[in-house]
């Protein structure tokens, strides 16, 4: 099974390590590497003169797409509050926990509504299959499994996400027990997801049995 960590957009670019200007247009390349997933941003002159041609042919390639590098803004100040979709998930992959896939599966979707994440590419692999999203504002990718939920699973994960988004991820810390991890978001903007949340439960018999009709396609 490939492992899989958030891998952040590239501020530079990795072939000649020029720093990416503001609204610059630059190429992601992404490749199978067996047991982890490469991501490779290059800007437009290198993808010119040295990715155009045979990038695509390249052992374990899996996509390509372009996209316009934005300066981030600034972090703002960590609130106190309940988890959002976005911060939830986050968390989630990195644990990696089988427990937590229909989970992930369900917040990818909801961020998906919300325009922030955007599918980008699809792996089958083994008869599995895995949704490439990258956030809309940041570039991060994510990589979330297809739990092929059936109907009578959706009710039940869709409270696991409700109920997680209510009180936060329990984590296991060496030699500390379970315990609750912090919360980052105010109460508005939990609120919001929570209610995306009930939206998507409202939505279950509309998917009849195949979860994966609630991911949009990803755009070319």
């Amino acid at each position: 099974m490939i492992e899989w960590n958030i891998q952040s957009r590239a501020h530079s670019c990795q072939a000649c390590h020029k720093l990416f200007e503001d609204n610059e247009t630059f190429h992601t390349l992404l490749y199978d590497q067996k047991h982890a997933y490469e991501r490779l941003d290059v800007c437009d002159a290198c993808w010119s003169s040295q990715f155009s041609e045979g990038a695509v042919d390249r052992k374990g390639f899996v996509s390509h797409w372009v996209s316009v590098y934005t300066i981030p803004p600034a972090a703002p100040a960590e609130p106190i509050g309940r988890e959002t979709a976005e911060s939830l998930l986050r968390k989630l992959v990195e644990q990696n926990d089988p427990i937590h896939v229909g989970a992930r599966f369900i917040l990818a979707v909801m961020l998906e509504r919300k325009r922030l994440l955007k599918v980008k590419a699809q792996v089958n692999e083994d008869g599995h299959r895995t949704f490439i999203y990258e956030h809309a504002r940041n570039g991060d990718l994510f990589n979330i499994a297809d739990p092929k939920l059936q109907l009578d699973q959706l009710e039940e994960v869709q409270r696991d996400v409700a109920q997680l988004l209510e009180h936060g991820l329990i984590v296991k810390s060496a030699g500390e027990g379970v315990g609750m991890q912090g919360a980052t978001s105010g109460p508005e903007e939990a609120a919001g997801d929570r209610a995306s949340a009930e939206a998507l439960q409202k939505d279950g018999e509309a998917a009849a049995g195949d979860a994966p009709n609630l991911v949009i396609a990803a755009e070319p």
